[in-house]
């Protein structure tokens, strides 16, 4: 940038849910959100009238393009797989993601998660750690997990993940809050800093409660793995409707908007019950991106897998696997199944997770407020990424990429 901060004009830009009328002023040198007023000079960008947006979150995410996050051969090539992954996600305005470790053998969580320690990697997504989904799961709503890998929850998460790795890498870890001694693990693993969320489990709307009541703050994948919500069992997915004057306060909870794992009439009933709390994942999996087919399994599934359109199950079964669609299509799939507008849609995958997982403060994430990083991308009307911007510097464009692509045609012609 040939100036020290950076002015964007004839845009308008997402905040508390809402579409403001203004410009957005960033710092070229320390990667912030600036005030908005009295800067003169700078680099003056036009956006065409289309809107600023936080850069997406994405929370839950076993991979894409190929690659598993239990794909772990050295460090080093490991590494350089995370490194292509963040530069991917960065192209479907994704600025941070969790990866998203399930149920694999212990020794495989402690060769994996010391990759997984948050650090920013140039011109791509920022890798913010990891989630934990498993081993404390019940067998009964085992999904495409390997249930023989499950643990109870005496078992201490430091001998699982290994001590170090607890503090330094696992952010968000799954658990079941129906399973014995699972409120002393929930708040074992709060008090070392790591969010608690429920799912892959057969719990009872009691059960959630007492896990909330233990420290957990969200629900995985809600409806998916965990009983239906009935008219007189709500079980957990009954949480999300509590007051707020409730004490602990209702519940973070996850959806996939996917079509395949909820119908749309679901995914918009769960987010219009509390849209503040609301939280959009893709639960993406290596094939998602992939053409469809049929696939080899990793430590997780050792089956083969398939791929037919946006649906991706264990081969010669039903049993889904995970998500096949970016974050940015979910957005837009939650605009056009509950109706609400793209600044609502974009805070389920922005402001609701940096709140959840803490980092929307002065330096954090999710918000276009002064003093938080400047990371953010760049939405038409219908919710498509146009660019995206790290920490204030511009790492990807649509329309420049399109240009690059029609010119190598021509060169290859």
């Amino acid at each position: 940038m040939s100036g020290w901060f950076t002015l964007f004009t004839n845009a308008r830009y997402i905040l508390d849910g809402q579409l403001v009328e203004d410009h957005l002023v960033i710092s070229d040198e320390t990667g912030l959100i600036l005030k908005r007023e009295g800067y003169i000079g700078g680099e003056a960008v036009d956006l065409d009238d289309n809107i600023i947006a936080p850069g997406f979150l994405e929370l839950h995410t076993n991979g894409a393009n190929g690659f598993h996050f239990t794909h772990f051969e050295n460090e080093q090539s490991y590494g350089k797989k995370m490194d292509d992954i963040a530069r991917y996600y960065a192209t479907q305005g994704v600025t941070g993601f969790w990866a998203t470790i399930p149920t694999v053998k212990g020794e495989e969580f402690q060769k994996i998660l010391p990759s997984l320690k948050p650090r920013d990697i140039p011109n791509s997504a920022s890798l913010l750690g990891a989630h934990a989904e498993g081993p404390y799961l019940h067998p009964d709503k085992k999904g495409a997990h390997n249930s023989s890998l499950f643990q109870a929850c005496s078992a201490l998460p430091s001998t699982i993940y290994g001590a170090s790795n607890l503090f330094s890498s696992v952010k968000l870890a799954t658990i079941a809050p129906e399973l014995p001694d699972s409120a002393s693990l929930i708040k074992s693993l709060t008090s070392s800093g790591v969010k608690v969320s429920m799912g892959h489990s057969t719990a009872s709307y009691s059960d959630g409660l007492s896990g909330l009541k233990a420290g957990a703050t969200c629900l995985t994948h809600t409806l998916n793995a965990m009983p239906a919500l009935t008219s007189r069992s709500p079980g957990l997915a009954g949480l999300i409707s509590l007051p707020s004057t409730h004490t602990p306060p209702s519940p973070y909870y996850t959806i996939i908007a996917d079509g395949e794992h909820l119908h749309p009439a679901t995914v918009s009933l769960l987010h219009r019950t509390n849209p503040q709390r609301s939280i959009l994942i893709t639960d993406s999996i290596e094939l998602a991106s992939l053409p469809d087919g049929t696939y080899p399994g990793h430590s997780q599934i050792p089956f083969e897998q398939t791929k037919s359109g946006t649906r991706a199950t264990i081969a010669g079964t039903d049993t889904l696997i995970g998500g096949c669609i970016p974050l940015q299509e979910s957005v837009r799939n939650l605009m056009e199944w509950s109706g609400c507008g793209i600044a609502e849609a974009v805070g389920t995958v922005t402001q609701n997770v940096a709140a959840f997982m803490g980092l929307d403060g002065m330096g954090g994430r999710g918000v276009l407020r002064e003093g938080r990083r400047a990371d953010l991308c760049v939405l038409n009307e219908a919710g498509e990424v146009l660019q995206t911007w790290v920490a204030g510097t511009k790492v990807w464009d649509k329309e420049e990429e399109v240009s690059r692509a029609e010119a190598d045609g021509e060169m290859r012609g």
